[in-house]
């Protein structure tokens, strides 16, 4: 595995490389990541993945500073998993003036869901993400689902913008007990961790019983953020949502998908299941 640190460099690679795949990462991997490497793997001749801890995606209150650097961790599962090229590249190197004057800004499905409680994260998110393609230049780049409302951001930003990209979505990796697999569950104490998956359970209810024929949707959520509540969680959200374009869903609707963000101790957990009728 090459690990490549500047634009110029990486560039030059990219123009012998073929079909290329790309995952973007912040680091600190775990096997969710590895996923999607392998997926990229199987769709490509070269896989390219990135890390870089994105700040313009850390809102108020959000410690940019504190976000674990794990990189010979990381570079080592990369390794093994048949990366052909690690982009790691220092700070200036993608913000060589610091500041970011020219940003993506994403419609308003930014402020709702996730965004309400993250202000300017999917800003953050879109523009790295641009910027990261234009370096790259992948034929395709893989994405989790479980960060669903950041694929739609970016799905929505490759076919508004024309990039030429092909956005490959993930299932959602799963411990044995139905946790979403995450970086922030390094953060969970035991105890927090055996309640975790309480928020999977709630969701995947949901789900079962809207494939039943239940239409009360505000019930149901109201139901899952009761019993979340009476265990600990502050919750942010937890709702059902159209699901390819996360605008409201109306009784009757066949594609859904049911999100919910909520805290842990000091751990914010999201998480989704879809509900495709």
């Amino acid at each position: 595995m090459e690990v490549i640190r500047n634009i110029a460099e990486l560039r030059a690679w990219r123009r012998q490389a073929g079909k290329v795949a790309f995952v973007p990462t912040m680091g600190n991997l775990h096997e969710g990541h590895l996923a999607l490497v392998k997926e990229a793997r199987q769709r490509a001749d070269k896989v390219v993945v990135s890390i870089f801890v994105n700040r313009l995606q850390f809102g108020q209150g959000e410690d940019f500073d504190a976000y674990p650097r794990t990189f010979d961790a990381d570079s080592a599962k990369l390794r093994d998993a048949g990366v052909d090229v690690l982009f790691f590249p220092i700070e200036q190197e993608l913000y060589p003036r610091i500041r970011q004057d020219f940003n993506v800004e994403p419609p308003h499905i930014q402020n709702e869901l996730c965004g309400a409680f993250r202000p300017g994260h999917f800003r953050g998110v879109a523009t790295v993400v641009t910027k990261l393609f234009n370096i790259v230049q992948p034929d395709l780049a893989c994405f989790g689902k479980k960060d669903y409302q950041q694929l739609h951001v970016i799905k929505a930003m490759v076919d508004d913008l024309n990039q030429p990209v092909e956005v490959v979505p993930v299932d959602t990796g799963r411990a044995e007990d139905g946790l979403a697999l995450s970086s922030r569950n390094g953060y969970l104490s035991a105890e927090e961790r055996a309640e975790a998956p309480r928020l999977y359970r709630h969701l995947a209810a949901i789900r079962d019983r809207l494939l039943a024929g239940e239409q009360d949707y505000a019930s149901l959520e109201a139901a899952a953020r009761q019993d979340l509540e009476a265990h600990g969680w502050r919750v942010d959200y937890v709702e059902v949502r159209q699901a390819d374009t996360l605008e409201i869903a109306h009784a009757g609707e066949k594609r859904l998908v049911v999100l919910a963000a909520a805290r842990l101790g000091k751990t914010r957990l999201i998480d989704n299941v879809e509900v495709l009728r």
